[in-house]
């Protein structure tokens, strides 16, 4: 009997490292990430992710977006550095700042979760544990 408890414990112990970072699924992480959106993107980035024309890049459908989630990662926790960034073409000069400091690491999950599956894109979710790996390799 005792075997079976302990046999148990350590098939749920095992189970569970296998289990997404994040509570609640991807559901839940667009809805926080909207929340953190909503407080530290939106003023830039516009409510529909359109940014505004030669200052703040749009959201909506780039390969920044919808490309390498380590690179996104990157962009979020570092800001921009040089102060422009070309999308398609178009540049914008309004310099990003890093959320670093601002924000812990399920909070850059989900807002990037937010941000990769709202405004008309579709994308993987982006992990508590990819942003924790980005952030040790910038430090």
């Amino acid at each position: 009997m005792k075997r079976t408890v302990l046999a148990l414990i350590a098939l749920v112990i095992v189970a569970s490292s296998f289990v997404p970072d994040q509570t609640g699924g991807l559901k839940a992480a667009i809805e926080r990430g909207k929340k953190v959106y909503e407080a530290n993107c939106l003023a830039c980035h516009q409510p529909d992710g359109t940014g505004v024309p030669s200052l703040n890049p749009p959201l909506v459908k780039t390969k920044w977006v919808l490309g390498d989630k380590k690179q996104l990662a990157t962009w979020v926790l570092k800001g921009s550095e040089g102060g422009q960034v070309e999308i398609d073409g178009e540049k914008f000069h309004n310099p990003m700042p890093g959320m670093a400091t601002m924000l812990n690491d399920q909070e850059i999950a989900d807002v990037l979760t937010y941000v990769r599956n709202s405004f008309g894109n579709k994308a993987s979710m982006v992990t508590t544990a990819e942003v924790k790996a980005v952030r040790a390799k910038i430090k």
